[in-house]
C-alpha cells in the first residue's frame, strides 16, 4: 500500500487583488494619506463619474451642469489640491507623480474623460510648477485649492493651451501660430504683452478663468518663444471657444479657444530678462513642455491600463452567465456555473488581457515613483548649477558629460555586491545629487515615454479584445463595466500629450545614452540572478530577450543595409522605431516581475494579504510568465527582422550557400553576425520552457476565482 503523502495542490488566486495588495505591489502600504485619497477618489469614479456615464451623459459635447457637478465631487474629494503643496493648501508633502497616477487610475478605472478632466487641472498648473517664479507657483496653486469655510473667494481652474488649430500643427509642438509683441513699454515701468493665441483642443477650457498658453515670438525686442499666464479679467478676448466634437472624453470640457490680450510680462512663465532692450524668457516654451510632459504622460498611460484592469471582472462575470436563463441550463450543472469558462480559450485571452494590464500598471506607477526620486534632484541640480553660472542647454550638456564617468562608475558599484565593492567611495557617488540627478535621468528619459508609448498603444489593442470578449454586448451603451466606451477612449489616450511617433523618437534617442544602458545590462544580471530563485516568473526568457535586444542595438548601430547606406540614423524610422517597440516590452515585463518581489517580500506584514499570499505570488508569477514570453516573442521578431530584413539575398537553399545572407550587407561581416544572433534567439526561444505552462495555470485560475455578486458601479 503506497503510503506517500498526496502532494498539496499549488496555491492559486482565490479573490481578486484589493487595496491591500496593490499598496504593496506600488508601494504605497505605508502612506496612510495616501490610501485615503485613494479611497476618497474611488468614490467619485464610482458614484457620479459612473452614474453620469450610465445616465447618457457621454452622449453630449458640451459641458452641461450635470457635468459641472463633477468638479465640485474633485474638491470634496481632495482630487483638486492634492497636486499643492502644504504652504499652498494642499495636503501631501513632496513629490505627487505616484499620487497623480493613482488618481488617474482610479477615476479611469470607470471613465478616462473624468481622469483627463482630473489631470487638465494639474497640467494647467504643471507649466507654473515646474519653470514658474516661487512667486508664480504659489499665487496660482493656492487661488487652485477649493475655499474653506468662512473664506470668501471663488476656486480658480485652469487649462494648459498649446496645440494650434491649423492643419498638421495640432501634433508638431514647435510650431507656433500663436505670437506675443510687446504692446506698450514705458521707461522705468514693467512692459506690457500682446497675446494671440488661437488654440485647438483643449481641456477644461469650458468653465477656465486662466489658461498657460505658449506662444512665439513676433517682435524683435522679445527672444524666443515663451508660455504666458492669461487670466479672464485681462483686458481683451478671453473666449473660451466652441465646443470640440470628440468621439471620446465626453465627460472632459474641450474646446477650440481664442484670447487676443493684453498682459504685464509678469506673466512669462519663469520670469524674464533685459538685455539691449530685449526680452529674454528664462525658458522657452520647448523647455517648458519638455519638464511638463516628460510627468504629466504617465498618468495618461496608467488611464489605460486602468481600463484593463477594470475589465477583468466584468469579463468574468459575462463569461460565467452566457448561458443562464436558458430552459435547458439548469442550476448546478458546469455549463450553469461556468458558462463560457468552459472552454479554454476565452479564458486564456483573458488572461493575455490581465497580463497587459498589470506590466502596463507596473510599468506606470514604477516610472511615477522615479520622478518622484528624480525632482527634488533636479531642484537641486537647477539650484548647483545656476550658482556656477551653468544656464543655457549647451553649458548643462557640458556640464553632464564631466559627470559621466562617475555616474558610471556609480551604476557599475551599485551592481556588485556589498563585500565586493568599494564602500566609501560608493557611498561618495550615493551622496553627490549630481551623480544621482544623472543615472535616475536617463531612465527616466526612456520610461516616461515608453509608459506613454506601450500601455496606451498595445492597451488599446488589448482594450478591443476585451470588447470582444464580451460578444454583441461588449459594443453597447450598457456594457458592464463601460468596456466599449472605453475601448473607444484609448484610441484618444494614444495621441494624448504626443502620438506614438513623438514617443518612439523619444526613446530613439535617449535610449542609447550610456548611463541607461548601464543601467539596462544590470536589469539584465538581476533577472539573471532572479531565474534561479524565482523560475516561475519569466526572469530567464526576459533576461534572453533583453540580451537579443541589447546585441541588435550594437549590431545595427555598425551596420549597413545592402545599398550600403548605414542601418541606425535618427531618420531611419524603420529601423529605430522598430528596437523602441521591442524595448518597451521588455521594460514592462520587468516592473511586472519586480512587483511580484515586492509583494512575496512584504506581504507577509500585512493581516489581510499574508492568509492567501502564496496563492497570489503563484497567480501573479503565471501572469508575469504570460507576459514575458510575449514580450520576448515580441523583441525576438522584431530583432530578427532588423537584423535579417536589410539583406538583399536569405540562406534558404535555393540560393546556395556562397550566396546567402553572408554577402548581404556587402562587407562580409554580416555572416559571423547572423551566427551570434541565431545561438541569442535561440537561447531566447528554449528559455520560453514552461510559459504555457504557467498560462494554463493562470487560466485555470479565472475559472475558479470568487467574484462580488455585482460590480461595485452601475450599468
Amino acid at each position: 500500500m503506497d503510503t506517500t503523502p498526496a502532494a498539496q495542490p499549488r496555491p492559486t488566486l482565490q479573490t481578486l487583488p484589493g487595496d491591500d495588495v496593490r499598496q504593496i505591489q506600488w508601494r504605497f502600504s505605508d502612506r496612510f494619506d495616501i490610501q485615503m485619497l485613494v479611497q476618497s477618489t474611488r468614490g467619485v469614479a464610482r458614484g457620479i463619474v459612473a452614474q453620469l456615464v450610465a445616465q447618457g451623459a457621454r452622449n453630449s459635447h458640451d459641458w452641461t451642469p450635470e457635468k459641472n457637478e463633477l468638479l465640485a465631487a474633485y474638491d470634496a474629494a481632495g482630487i483638486t489640491t492634492a497636486f499643492m503643496d502644504p504652504h499652498q493648501g494642499g495636503f501631501i508633502e513632496g513629490p505627487k507623480n505616484l499620487v497623480l497616477s493613482l488618481i488617474c487610475l482610479e477615476l479611469a478605472w470607470v471613465d478616462a474623460g473624468a481622469a483627463t478632466g482630473s489631470l487638465a487641472g494639474n497640467l494647467a498648473l504643471s507649466p507654473i510648477h515646474e519653470r514658474g517664479t516661487p512667486a508664480q507657483r504659489d499665487y496660482y496653486m493656492s487661488k487652485c485649492v477649493p475655499p474653506q469655510p468662512g473664506d470668501d473667494r471663488a476656486i480658480w481652474r485652469g487649462a494648459f493651451a498649446l496645440t494650434e488649430p491649423l492643419p498638421y500643427v495640432g501634433v508638431e509642438t514647435g510650431l507656433l501660430c500663436g505670437k506675443v509683441k510687446i504692446a506698450e513699454w514705458k521707461e522705468g515701468q514693467e512692459p506690457m504683452l500682446h497675446i494671440d493665441k488661437r488654440a485647438r483642443f483643449i481641456t477644461n477650457m469650458g468653465f477656465a478663468n486662466f489658461a498657460t498658453v505658449a506662444v512665439d515670438s513676433a517682435d524683435p525686442r522679445i527672444k524666443t518663444s515663451c508660455m504666458v499666464i492669461l487670466e479672464e479679467t485681462d483686458p481683451g478676448t478671453f473666449d473660451r471657444g466652441a465646443p470640440t466634437h470628440k468621439m471620446v472624453h465626453q465627460l472632459s470640457s474641450t474646446n477650440d479657444p481664442v484670447f487676443n490680450m493684453t498682459v504685464p510680462a509678469s506673466r512669462i512663465i519663469g520670469g524674464y530678462t533685459v538685455k539691449d532692450g530685449v526680452i529674454i524668457p528664462r525658458y522657452s516654451h520647448g523647455e517648458i513642455i519638455e519638464a511638463v510632459f516628460r510627468r504629466t504622460r504617465v498618468p495618461v498611460g496608467v488611464m489605460t491600463s486602468a481600463k484593463l484592469l477594470s475589465a477583468v471582472e466584468p469579463i468574468i462575470r459575462y463569461q460565467r452567465t452566457r448561458f443562464r436563463g436558458a430552459a435547458s441550463v439548469n442550476p448546478g450543472t458546469p455549463r450553469f456555473e461556468l458558462g463560457l469558462q468552459q472552454k479554454e480559450d476565452c479564458l486564456q485571452r483573458l488572461v493575455d488581457i490581465w497580463a497587459t494590464g498589470e506590466a502596463g500598471a507596473a510599468l506606470g506607477m514604477a516610472t511615477a515613483r522615479l520622478f518622484d526620486e528624480l525632482d527634488p534632484l533636479e531642484k537641486i541640480k537647477d539650484a548647483k548649477f545656476a550658482e556656477q553660472g551653468i544656464v543655457t542647454g549647451m553649458q548643462q550638456m557640458k556640464a553632464f558629460r564631466a559627470l559621466t564617468k562617475p555616474a558610471l562608475e556609480f551604476v557599475e558599484l551599485a551592481a556588485k555586491p556589498e563585500a565586493d565593492r568599494d564602500a566609501i567611495r560608493f557611498e561618495a557617488l550615493k551622496a553627490d545629487p549630481l551623480v544621482q540627478y544623472l543615472v535616475l535621468d536617463a531612465q527616466a528619459n526612456v520610461l516616461c515615454p515608453a509608459t506613454k508609448l506601450w500601455n496606451t498603444g498595445y492597451g488599446a489593442t488589448m482594450m478591443r479584445e476585451a470588447v470582444a470578449l464580451m460578444g454583441g454586448y461588449g459594443i453597447t451603451e450598457d456594457c458592464p463595466g463601460f468596456l466599449g466606451q472605453k475601448w473607444m477612449d484609448a484610441q484618444l489616450e494614444a495621441t494624448y500629450e504626443g502620438p506614438e511617433a513623438v514617443q518612439r523618437r523619444q526613446i530613439s534617442v535617449t535610449m542609447t545614452n550610456e548611463v541607461f544602458l548601464a543601467c539596462y545590462r544590470n536589469w539584465v544580471k538581476e533577472l539573471r540572478a532572479l531565474a534561479a530563485t524565482h523560475p516561475d516568473t519569466g526572469a530567464c526568457v526576459l533576461a534572453s530577450a533583453m540580451e537579443l535586444w541589447l546585441w541588435t542595438l550594437e549590431h545595427v548601430q555598425q551596420a549597413k543595409d545592402a545599398s550600403g547606406a548605414k542601418l541606425f540614423s535618427g531618420n531611419r524610422h524603420g529601423v529605430v522605431f522598430p528596437l523602441v517597440d521591442a524595448l518597451c516590452w521588455l521594460l514592462a515585463s520587468r516592473q511586472q516581475i519586480l512587483d511580484i518581489l515586492e509583494l512575496e517580500a512584504k506581504g507577509p506584514q500585512s493581516a489581510t494579504v499574508a492568509a492567501g499570499l502564496a496563492g497570489y505570488v503563484n497567480f501573479f508569477s503565471d501572469l508575469a510568465a504570460t507576459q514575458a514570453a510575449s514580450a520576448a516573442g515580441q523583441a525576438s521578431r522584431l530583432c530578427a527582422e532588423l537584423v535579417y530584413g536589410f539583406s538583399a539575398t536569405c540562406g534558404c537553399q535555393g540560393h546556395g550557400e556562397e550566396k546567402c545572407c553572408g554577402q548581404g550587407d556587402g562587407t562580409g561581416k554580416l555572416a559571423g553576425a547572423v551566427e551570434a544572433f541565431g545561438k541569442l534567439r535561440l537561447k531566447v526561444d528554449t528559455c520560453l520552457a514552461g510559459s504555457r505552462i504557467a498560462k494554463d495555470r493562470a487560466a485555470d485560475a479565472l475559472a475558479q476565482v470568487m467574484i462580488p455578486e455585482a460590480l461595485d458601479y452601475p450599468a
